[in-house]
């Protein structure tokens, strides 16, 4: 299969664009550099000029937002609904607490300061109005989209590029993975437990809809001489217990993917069971190492 492709930093991760035209590539890479150019400036929580950043900081008002913010929310309200509240937008004051207060990059391994705890004030008190294109978070609560926005604009990404070009393609931020329209046998996908280490792990054929793998391993930092991940339960504003330390699901679509390996971190031990009950195939590995899959993961090499 040939295959012409790029990636490019931005938002904190490494972004991928692959297409199977090479007529297609630039356009697709185009793309996908002004969707997440629009995706950082719409719903960056470490730019101070971002939409969301003015949601946060009129917390308790209807702020005027534009589409692409508007749609990001309502992704992520539907994503709480759908994981009971494992997955919620408003532990936005709960990752800075822990000391994750800027871009990762710029994040040093020890923070100083007292490590405080902010559950997360609860998904259901976001209102969304549509008709007015206006957003409003409780008083005292920020919005982290964190969970859900790569995954949105990954799926964006493919589909406008698909809809623009006719290549098949697939998209790539971080560990979250689109894909729309496929080669035959698919798009041969590395899983790794670290977006920045490609080809540690087995590799697997995604058709279409989405992966997206949620761990704690890469993202870890220390403050109070504890060790800290990013992946933060709402319900104690803690990062959650490392049963799980990567979890890695195929779905209909990259927000459903990421929304499920988000969930199953959060929710530990019984999100073996959890995945299975959706018909979801997934690769959980336990912080020894140990390996579980449910549904219709291809069998790993031994």
């Amino acid at each position: 299969m040939r295959v012409w492709s790029a990636s490019f930093d931005a938002i904190g991760v490494t972004n991928t664009v692959a297409v199977d035209r090479a007529e297609a590539f630039g356009a697709a890479l185009r793309i996908g550099r002004d969707e997440v150019d629009a995706l950082d400036r719409a719903c960056s929580r470490f730019r101070d000029d971002s939409e969301l950043a003015a949601v946060n900081r009129a917390a308790g008002a209807d702020v005027p937002v534009g589409g692409l913010l508007l749609e990001v929310v309502e992704a992520a309200l539907r994503v709480s609904a759908a994981t009971h509240g494992l997955v919620d937008p408003t532990v936005g004051r709960a990752l800075p607490a822990l000391g994750y207060d800027r871009d990762f990059r710029l994040l040093p391994g020890s923070q100083p300061g007292a490590l405080r705890v902010v559950p997360a004030a609860g998904w259901r008190r976001v209102h969304v109005d549509r008709r007015r294109f206006t957003i409003r978070v409780p008083r005292g609560s920020r919005l982290d989209l964190g969970a859900v926005a790569k995954a949105f604009s990954a799926d964006r990404i493919a589909h406008r590029i698909r809809a623009s070009t006719g290549a098949n393609v697939l998209v790539g931020l971080g560990g979250d993975l689109a894909v729309a329209g496929s080669p035959a046998g698919g798009w041969p996908v590395g899983i790794a437990e670290d977006h920045r280490l490609p080809g540690a792990g087995p590799t697997v054929a995604i058709a279409g809809g989405g992966l997206a793998t949620s761990g704690t391993t890469a993202r870890r930092w220390c403050c109070e001489g504890r060790e800290l991940h990013h992946i933060v339960d709402p319900a104690t504003g803690l990062p959650a217990e490392e049963y799980w330390r990567t979890v890695t699901v195929a779905a209909r679509s990259c927000v459903d993917a990421n929304a499920a390996s988000t969930a199953a971190i959060v929710m530990g031990a019984p999100a073996c069971d959890w995945l299975e009950s959706l018909g979801l195939a997934a690769r959980l590995v336990q912080a020894d190492g140990s390996v579980s899959t449910t549904a219709r993961w291809p069998a790993e090499a031994r």
